[in-house]
Parts: C-alpha cells; structure tokens; sequence
C-alpha cells in the first residue's frame, strides 16, 4: 500500500508547485484567521492555479461560520473540506464535499469513541494536543495511539519531519501522514529541500515496508 502525503499550510504558489513536484497527494490551505498559515481567498486563488487534477486542494478550518465556507467554496476548487475543531457531522456533512476530520489526541481522547461521532467522515487526521493552537505545532504524540481500528483512514500528523517519519508510519501503520512545520523555513513558507526529503523518507518506508511483506509471503 502506497502511504499518502499531505503538505499543510500553504502560503505560496510557488511552494505548492514544489509539493505537486515532490509527489505528495494533497496540499492543505489555511481558512483559520488565527493561524500564522492563515491564506485569504485571494492569495489561494493563486495557489489553486498550480494545482494539476488527480491532487487533491484540502481546505483547513476550524469552528468556521457556514457561510464562511460556502464563500470559499464559490471560489477555490476544494476537493476536500478539514475541519480541527468541535464541528458537528451534521455541519461537516452540509458541504456536498468529502471532509477529512482532526482528533487532537490528548489524554482523554479515544480515538475509536471519537470516530463514532462523525461516520461519515472519509479520514481522521490524529492531530497533537496543544491548548493553544489548532495544529501546526511541530510536536509528536505517542505514535502508537494511532493503531485504532477506525471504519474510516487515519491520517497521520504532529511533529513529522523527513528524520522520524519512517519511524512514525512503522509505530503507527498508519494510511497518510501530514506536515507542515516540517518541512518550513519559518511558519507559512516552506523549505524545498526539506519537502523533497519528506516525500522521498515516505517512499522509502514504503518500498522497505513492500519488501518485508512480499519476503516474508515467500517463505
């Protein structure tokens, strides 16, 4: 199985012409005023011009008005919403669009219990816990948490860089990971060298993991 990658928070067009080139599979706009990777409609407009098809445009919100989204909806080509904060299903149902959604893994979160709120989901991305911020932190937590047996596929983030994010897909097993501090220079503007080392770690775990399985079904 081919791990997916997503590349968060965006800022820049020419930053996502280096995503789409490294080969990941999704790269994520901020819409959350708060975030130092906040992009307006304006500035993502530019960025979805260097999206080709068969990437997927994922649209970040947290706790967002309705008619916020449906305004960004009207003018970026967002194939997938992603909503990190306490959005209900019936909200994140409301879009027509497959929506992927956050768990902040603190202590108190079972990842299992937590899915059942949201069925429909078409991924969760188990995020780490930080009281004050909504992802982007570039802290980890416990990979193994990420081992739930979820109807939907779990996304992988917190703290991933090209240095641990083979260790974390082997403790994790999990469908996709996500970056974004990661692979920066400083926060919204990203660092190609560190985007090319991230998509390469991932495909190698992928074509080692490969591996083991096919020698092992051989003997």
């Amino acid at each position: 199985m081919r791990t997916r990658i997503k590349i968060c928070g965006i800022t820049r067009p020419e930053d996502a012409g280096v995503v789409v080139d490294a080969g990941a599979d999704g790269i994520g706009l901020m819409f959350y005023k708060r975030s130092s990777r906040f992009v307006s409609i304006q500035q993502a407009t530019g960025i979805a011009e260097k999206i080709p098809p068969l990437v997927d445009l994922v649209g970040v919100f947290v706790d967002p008005p309705e008619e916020e989204v449906h305004a960004v909806l009207d003018r970026i080509p967002l194939s997938i919403l992603q909503f990190h904060g306490n959005e209900s299903a019936a909200f994140c149902e409301g879009f027509g669009k497959p929506y992927i959604k956050a768990m902040r893994m603190s202590d108190r979160i079972d990842p299992e219990m937590e899915s059942l709120t949201h069925p429909k989901a078409g991924a969760f991305l188990l995020d780490t816990f930080n009281p004050n911020a909504h992802g982007g932190t570039g802290e980890t937590f416990e990979w193994s948490r990420a081992r739930a047996n979820l109807a939907s596929p779990i996304i992988l983030a917190g703290g991933l860089t090209a240095e641990n994010v083979g260790t974390a897909l082997s403790v994790s097993n999990a469908w996709g990971v996500d970056t974004s501090s990661g692979v920066e220079k400083k926060p919204g503007v990203k660092d190609i060298q560190k985007i090319m080392a991230f998509c390469r770690a991932v495909r190698e775990w992928d074509r080692i993991s490969h591996d083991h399985v096919a020698e092992r079904k051989s003997h």
